[in-house]
């Protein structure tokens, strides 16, 4: 009779165990998961319109620079505006920067090469957009 009312007790032991292992494995897998995803930094530009298509090509060719300059950069593209639906409002550029991570990004924001890099830009800039995301599946 005894072994009859330790089961219960056993089931819930083994049940209580079981549901500690997968907890405690879960916060390491989604931390893995967000090991694996890419932060993406996208940038377009709108030029001005007295800017020269040799202006805006040392723009690209300085912004295509910071990959080897700045070591943060886990890989840089970028490429010009194709769509169909003329929604673009002017801007003609795009570039995609990533970043393994958020201090990663943040250490190139200030960094010297990128505040050169501004320079650069800015006689040529008429506006820019910026969003940066988390990459998802």
């Amino acid at each position: 009779m005894q072994s009859r009312t330790q089961a219960p007790w056993l089931v819930t032991l083994l049940s209580l165990l079981f549901l500690a292992a997968f907890a405690s494995a879960l916060p390491l897998t989604l931390a893995q998961e967000k090991s694996n995803r890419m932060l993406r930094h996208v940038v377009l530009f709108k030029f001005k319109e007295t800017s020269s298509k040799e202006d805006v090509q040392k723009v690209v060719d300085a912004f295509r620079s910071l990959k080897k300059s700045i070591p943060e950069v886990a890989a840089f593209e970028y490429g010009t505006d194709n769509s169909p639906e003329g929604l673009a409002n002017g801007f003609t550029h795009c570039f995609l920067v990533t970043f393994k991570s958020e201090k990663d990004r943040d250490a190139y924001l200030p960094h010297p090469k990128h505040k050169e890099f501004v320079e650069v830009l800015k006689p040529h800039l008429d506006k820019v957009q910026v969003i940066d995301y988390w990459a998802q599946d």
